[in-house]
């Protein structure tokens, strides 16, 4: 038997691959769904058993696909109702894949479907668990994201129903099993995991908070609660999907390749209502860029960035990328239910320039030069990092305007005077500052390299500096 997590850092997601005699079941799958059929080939197998812990909010899966291309059958835990032909396993119900059993945990509290997998050597023995988003490493998934929240389902009861699957389907078992979780730091599916991706059983509950074994069911909820921040706007339409179905990967692709001279992808904007989004490196975007264009750079946390920055799935994505990136791009897109790309700019912004168009920039300068204007000039700060972040040290004076919530915080960016703009490292201020530009907000001064750059400066900060020393 094998057994393979395949890791996806930029959502933080885990999809699995068991492999025993010839036969392999997929567990969570990513929705660009070759790489688990050449995965199969190379093991001369087939793909018999595609589980699914739950259906998913922070990505698509590739259920749908991969069922159709090889007929392999779709297992969800007991309550699931999705729109598309699916085995509903039974508390219990064990499915054969080789040598191995598969066993169907029900673990409601997550969502109610949410189930984990035993995985039962040929001898009967648990080798390991995959616990979808009921139990990361050194979290537990929160209770809140459940599409059919209402006045008899509360966040409150989900937690309750976690609590009991935890002390009553998982605690109970072997310290010496793997965990295998769907999720790893960076997840919006829970506040406090760990950046490791596995550990045993045993371990998680020395260290993980929601597993004390001498913690009471108040206080576990009221733990799990505190401090959870709003839910990205995507995850109930990519629920939806994960329920409905969705178009094949293949047809999305094939759309969003279609590649536009300059003349055809500005009259594209204005016929589909599009949004241009502009994936290059930020150094790129500041120094020129088709106005009005949004700003979310492939090499960082892209797809989160998207679904929680474009509310809108269905909106129409014009794309300008870094040559060669197109599919990537688009493939990244659909991984979060943004299935509507309408095509690319052809041979990019030089193209843009040659056929005439202008292009707008974004002023930016380094940590070393914000010092200074700011010991010459008082500007007002804007710190687009989290909460957190921010309390954890920030320039004296700085406004904390999450870029999370900017479209909601419009109203305390300064409108008439210049002000500095930064984050942690550069990324997230060039994507505020390009959605500031698209409504009318030219009054911007990026600084470069973030609060990381500037706290190594003589800018004021509530850092406690080292003292110097020397003789």
């Amino acid at each position: 038997m094998k057994i393979e997590q395949i890791y996806t850092g930029c959502i933080a997601q885990a999809a699995y691959y068991l492999e025993s005699n010839g036969e392999v079941a997929i567990f969570d799958p990513l929705r660009e769904i070759q790489p688990y059929i050449d995965r199969a080939v190379k093991d001369n197998a087939t793909i018999k058993y595609i589980f699914e812990t739950h259906f998913h909010a922070d990505f698509v899966s590739g259920h749908v696909d991969l069922a159709k291309k090889t007929g392999a059958k779709i297992v969800y835990g007991p309550t699931a109702k999705p729109d598309f032909e699916a085995t509903i396993a039974e508390d219990g119900q064990e499915f054969k894949v080789g040598s191995y059993t598969i066993k169907a945990i029900h673990t409601p509290g997550h969502t109610l479907e949410s189930t984990c997998y035993l995985l039962l050597q040929d001898n009967g023995s648990i080798h390991g668990i995959i616990t979808g988003d009921t139990l990361f490493i050194g979290d537990v998934g929160r209770p809140d994201l459940a599409q059919a929240l209402t006045e008899t389902l509360t966040q409150e009861i989900l937690a309750s129903h976690l609590f009991d699957s935890l002390r009553n389907k998982i605690m109970p078992l072997p310290d010496d099993i793997i965990v295998y979780p769907s999720h790893g730091a960076g997840s919006a599916c829970g506040k406090n995991m760990s950046k490791e991706t596995t550990d045993t059983l045993g371990n998680q509950k020395k260290v993980n908070y929601a597993l004390r074994a001498d913690m009471t069911k108040e206080e576990f909820i009221k733990e799990l609660l505190d401090g959870l921040g709003a839910p990205p706007a995507y995850f109930p339409q990519n629920v939806m999907l994960n329920i409905q179905g969705y178009q094949s990967l293949d047809s999305i692709i094939e759309k969003g390749q279609t590649a536009f001279t300059p003349n055809e992808f500005k009259a594209k904007a204005i016929e589909a209502e599009a949004l241009i989004l502009d994936v290059r490196h930020e150094d790129d975007f500041v120094k020129e860029h088709i106005p009005g264009s949004i700003f979310i750079g492939l090499h960082g946390n892209f797809a989160p960035w998207v679904g929680a920055l474009i509310r809108d799935v269905n909106q129409p994505l014009l794309l300008v990328t870094p040559e060669g990136k197109e599919t990537e791009t688009i493939t990244r897109l659909a991984r979060v239910g943004f299935d509507y790309s309408v095509g690319y700019l052809k041979d990019g912004i030089e193209a843009w320039k040659a056929a005439g168009y202008e292009t707008d920039s974004v002023t930016s300068i380094s940590p070393d030069a914000f010092a200074e204007g700011l010991a010459k000039e008082e500007k007002i700060v804007v710190d687009s990092r989290k909460p957190g972040e921010f309390n954890g040290g920030h320039v004296i004076n700085a406004v904390n305007i999450p870029l999370d919530f900017v479209n909601e915080q419009l109203a305390e960016v300064p409108k008439g005077e210049d002000f500095y703009l930064h984050c942690a490292g550069g990324y997230r201020s060039v994507i505020m500052a390009s959605i500031l530009k698209a409504r009318g907000y030219h009054n911007i001064i990026n600084v470069e390299k973030g609060f990381g750059g500037i706290k190594n400066t003589t800018a004021p900060t509530t850092l406690i500096q080292p003292a110097c020393s020397g003789s």
